[in-house]
């Protein structure tokens, strides 16, 4: 059997939690759908514009995903 401490260990995230502040949940939903369009996540293309940001050598422009498509005005 694992002790109270083992177990918190165990579900410890790698890197402590970062948090923005200011930006709407429909922003940040709309967010969520872009990156889900690039196959990826939040976290991950946050990570990608601060290393690009930063201007590390490795680092690629951040990537966007494409333009939705116009709908035909039904009136």
């Amino acid at each position: 059997m694992t002790s109270g401490e083992e177990r918190r260990r165990q579900h410890r995230h790698r890197h402590k939690g970062r948090y923005v502040r200011g930006v709407s949940d429909e922003l940040w939903a709309d967010f969520e759908q872009a990156a889900a369009a690039l196959d990826s996540d939040r976290s991950a293309e946050i990570r990608r514009y601060i290393e690009w940001a930063v201007r590390r050598p490795e680092a690629e422009e951040p990537r966007r995903p494409a333009a939705p498509e116009p709908q035909d005005d039904p009136t």
